[in-house]
């Protein structure tokens, strides 16, 4: 680490500021005379066409995956699973998911999707007034959210991702939606309950499972400060990456009709697809481990209750 901390983490650092400095300015140019879209609290260039979206959809994908270098993912591994065989199967690969979904272990799940598709997130309200960062996640056309609020927005931007992820299924042209269901981050060797969220559109969905085999220091976003987790994973000389996409899940009429069920079959053939164990714990769970670790559990768990 203290080798690592003199040599490769400046270097490190200096390419990951280039990368998202020019892309900042690929944003700019490209938003430079557009008004962006102000419906219902939120404020994206998610539909720009033509040659901006173009632009801002090669240039990400290409940026992001500088990125994953720039923290030391040199190769990623994946493996696409096609769709079974069936009576209608060569019908359903012609219908696109509405939305994108994946376990969430680590910062790079982001980039990752970034370098892959190029969907919109849903991000914390803050994420869109940070410098640099916030005109680019609203280049992607995040949907942002009060995590913490107790008010009647959650209604809100619950029904902005229905309408994003119906779209994004029957519009070519409209940007995938990308949702982590479970909520928080684990381990990676875990798969918490998910949310119903992705799945109240009633629209197919494609899973998406990521891990991160490592031996030294996990890039799994667990129990450590940001920043402390950023650092370490600057010093590793490679990270590991490998990812799985499973077929295009096409839910039933039952699952359509309960969104519950939906979101429980596929957990449940993530789990089984990428050897991950099922947990009942969730974000509410994990607040109060957390607390503990920083001595402060009583006064968490009164919050939580």
């Amino acid at each position: 680490m203290g080798v690592a901390l003199v040599t490769l983490v400046p270097l490190r650092v200096v390419l990951a500021t280039i990368t998202v400095v020019v892309y900042y300015l690929i944003c700019r140019m490209c938003t430079l005379f557009v008004v962006p879209n102000k419906e219902d609290e939120q404020e994206d260039f998610a539909h720009l066409g033509g040659w901006r979206r173009t632009v801002l959809y090669w240039s990400g994908r290409f940026l992001s995956r500088v990125m994953l270098f720039a923290f030391g993912f040199i190769w990623i591994q994946e493996c696409v699973r096609d769709n079974e065989g069936d009576g209608d199967g060569q019908s359903k690969e012609l219908e696109r998911p509405g939305v994108i979904i994946s376990n969430h272990v680590s910062h790079m799940d982001i980039l990752y999707h970034m370098s892959s598709s190029f969907p919109s997130f849903v991000a914390k309200r803050s994420v869109g007034k940070l410098p640099l960062v916030g005109l680019i996640s609203k280049c992607l056309g995040c949907v942002y959210v009060q995590r913490e609020s107790k008010s009647s927005d959650t209604k809100g931007v619950s029904a902005v991702v229905n309408e994003r992820i119906q779209e994004a299924h029957q519009d070519k042209s409209a940007p995938m939606m990308m949702l982590f269901p479970e909520g928080t981050t684990t381990n990676g060797d875990y798969i918490l309950p998910f949310k119903t969220g992705a799945f109240l559109a009633k629209a197919p969905v494609l899973p998406v499972i990521l891990k991160y085999p490592y031996e030294r220091f996990s890039p799994a976003w667990d129990s450590i400060s940001g920043a402390r987790h950023v650092i370490l994973l600057l010093c590793q000389f490679v990270n590991y990456m490998t990812v799985t996409r499973l077929p295009v899940y096409y839910p039933s009429q039952e699952e359509k009709d309960d969104p519950k069920l939906y979101a429980e079959n596929v957990r449940r053939l993530m789990a089984r697809e990428g050897n991950l164990i099922m947990t009942d714990i969730g974000l509410a769970e994990k607040r109060v481990y957390h607390a503990a670790l920083n001595g402060r559990p009583t006064v968490l768990l009164q919050k939580e209750d």
